[in-house]
Formats: structure tokens, C-alpha cells, sequence
């Protein structure tokens, strides 16, 4: 069964947004009133995230010298899980709405997003949707202009701005409440993801292998920590480092780096460009997007269907207009781009009833 890709034309849309985009980020900063960001310390998040850190640390000390090779593989695949739940779930689909899915796939990826531990999906397209409409502004929930270590973890280590609250509240999330999966996970999340996160994943390698407990929890935070930094590494370095072949206006960029780390999602000058592509990057091959790779293989058995991308006419233009000339390199019509790719991508399928 073929993917349901809608390739969203060069219509008014696409005509006004190419025209606009590159001014959205000085007329946000113009919306926002400009005020001295007191950062208010939340100790208990510190102090938490201090003690996680140090776990972590110790299972990777554990991972080279007494844990079995299962248990590293297995939090290898706990990782990809829970970085999918973010990806393919709480972003591609929940935040942008860039595909729809049925119910076995939503559930899936709650379960999954409910393993990474970075709030309910509700919570986290909420603050996810404020972080586009107001990117590099105060009311930017991880604000790149404010340092790298605040965009990457140090947000979550202090009191949101007033201006993220003030503009957060003014977000749309009706569509988040109406699904019923998401709103029973936000509702109870805070009984679903100790049990998902930390409880029901560390006696699987206990049980299955003869894993000792202690390896096990350690490697199990270990999975924990790696997934989150995974996750703020899109708020931080690909917000400062990297190439701009779609829009040099605004801050965010290609990183091969990142997209390798976070599933796919490193792709940031062509996500914040066009933010409602399911790839969240132009690039067709797999092995840096694992995330699109996901959403392609539950469109093939039909748990996801209207993927919507960018007409490669509308991308050349976008890439003519405001790129800053690296398009060749890990665009479009790059020389390592395999052949099948032009044809996944490109063709257009009717959208199904």
C-alpha cells in the first residue's frame, strides 16, 4: 500500500509563506516586548537533574565493565523507542499535524514519548508550537539567543520568562485535547510515566538475561539522560552551528551531527522553514532520519496516511530567495542522494477519503 503523500503545491499558501517567513522572526521580536530575563533558579529541577547525571555517568562506566552486551543493545533500543515518541509523535505529528494517524500508531507513540519523560505530549506541543511563532524571542520556551547551555538544558533549570507563559496561553491546543489517546496520557502522566519511564523497563534484562538490578537501573537512567540530550541538542546546536541553504535569516541550521542523534530531527533550517513536512528535512535517505523512515513504514500497512511535504519547485525557489548558496550539500540533488530517493519524495498521491 503506498504512502498517502500529499505534496502541498505552489499555491496562495506556499506563495505567501515564501514571501513572509524570512520577516517572521523580526516581527515576532517586535510582538514580544524585550525585558531583562531574571532567571529564577528551580533548585529541585537542578538537583534532580544533578543526581540523574551521575547515574548516568556511573552506567557508562558499567556499560565497559561488567554489563552484559543485551543490556547495552537493549538501551540502545529503548532510546530509539523513546526518541521516536518525541520525533515521529509529540513533534511531527501532535505539534506540526504534518501526517495523520490511526489509533494503533498514536498509541504506540504515546507509550513511547511517555518513555523519554519530557512531558505529555500535550504539554510538550504546546511549548513546542510558542518555540516557532516566537522562535529567538523572550517568549521562545529555549530561547538560542540567550546562550547554548540555556537553549540546550538550562530553560528547564529555572522559571519560564513571563513572556512564554504569557504568549503560551494564547496557543491553540484545542485539536491536542480532542484526541482521546494524548488527553488520557496528559491527565494521568504523572501515575503513566514513572511506571513507563523508570519502573516496567529495568526487570527486562533481570528477568530475560540474568542482569544484575544495579546494571540495569543505571543503564536504564543512562538511556534516560542520553535520549533527553539527544532531544536539547535540536533547541541548542541547531539553533547555532550548521549550514542555512533554505533561509539564512533565522538561526536554526543543518546539522549532520544532530540529526544522526536525534532520529532524524537535525534538519532544522528546512524544518523551520517549512514546518509542516512529515521528513522535517528535504534529505531522502534513512540512515539520517530514521524518524521519516518510521512514518513511511506505518504508511505502507495504512496507520498513517496524508503525509504532507514541499513540491521540490517550491523548495528551489525558497532555496534562490533566501539561501545562503550550500543547498548542494545535504539538500536536494546531492551527489550521495540515492536514486530511489527522487522518486519516494516526489511523487504526489491523491489524498484518500
Amino acid at each position: 500500500m503506498a504512502p498517502n503523500i500529499i505534496s502541498v503545491p505552489t499555491g496562495v499558501l506556499h506563495e505567501c509563506d515564501d514571501e513572509i517567513t524570512s520577516v517572521v522572526q523580526e516581527e515576532n521580536e517586535q510582538k514580544v516586548p524585550r525585558r531583562p530575563a531574571e532567571v529564577k533558579l528551580v533548585w529541585r529541577n537542578i538537583i534532580i537533574f544533578a543526581y540523574l547525571h551521575l547515574i548516568a555517568a556511573y552506567g557508562v562506566y558499567l556499560m565497559f565493565t561488567s554489563a552484559k552486551i543485551l543490556t547495552t543493545l537493549y538501551s540502545i533500543l529503548m532510546y530509539q523507542l523513546a526518541g521516536f515518541g518525541v520525533t515521529a509523535g509529540a513533534h511531527r505529528l501532535w505539534s506540526h499535524r504534518s501526517y495523520k494517524a490511526k489509533w494503533p500508531l498514536r498509541l504506540f507513540l504515546t507509550i513511547c514519548n511517555t518513555m523519554a519523560f519530557e512531558n505529555s505530549v500535550i504539554e510538550w506541543a504546546r511549548d513546542h508550537r510558542v518555540h516557532h511563532k516566537y522562535s529567538e524571542t523572550d517568549a521562545d520556551p529555549h530561547n538560542a539567543k540567550r546562550g547554548f547551555f540555556f537553549a540546550h538544558m538550562g530553560w528547564l533549570l529555572c522559571k519560564k520568562h513571563p513572556e512564554v507563559i504569557r504568549q503560551g496561553q494564547k496557543i491553540d491546543i484545542s485539536d491536542l485535547y480532542a484526541d482521546p489517546i494524548i488527553r488520557f496520557q496528559h491527565k494521568y502522566y504523572m501515575i503513566l510515566m514513572p511506571l513507563v519511564c523508570f519502573v516496567l523497563p529495568v526487570p527486562v534484562p533481570v528477568l530475560l538475561w540474568n542482569e544484575t538490578w544495579l546494571n540495569s537501573f543505571c543503564m536504564n537512567i543512562l538511556r534516560f539522560i542520553f535520549t533527553l540530550h539527544a532531544s536539547w541538542l535540536v533547541n541548542s546546536a541547531a539553533h547555532m552551528w550548521g549550514d542555512r541553504p533554505y533561509d539564512k535569516y533565522i538561526n536554526p541550521s543543518e546539522n549532520l551531527a544532530v540529526s544522526i542523534l536525534a532520529l532524524g530531527e537535525g534538519w532544522h533550517n528546512y524544518h523551520h522553514t517549512f514546518p509542516w513536512d512529515y521528513k522535517a528535512a528535504e534529505l531522502g535517505q534513512y540512515s539520517v532520519n530514521f524518524s521519516t523512515c518510521l512514518i513511511d513504514m506505518a504508511a505502507k500497512i495504512g496507520w498513517a496516511y496524508d503525509l504532507k511535504s514541499v513540491s521540490e519547485d517550491v523548495v528551489k525557489k525558497r532555496v534562490a530567495r533566501t539561501g545562503d548558496g550550500t543547498h548542494l550539500l545535504w539538500g536536494w540533488g546531492d551527489k550521495d542522494q540515492p536514486k530511489e530517493a527522487y522518486e519516494v519524495t516526489t511523487i504526489t498521491y491523491k489524498k484518500s477519503d
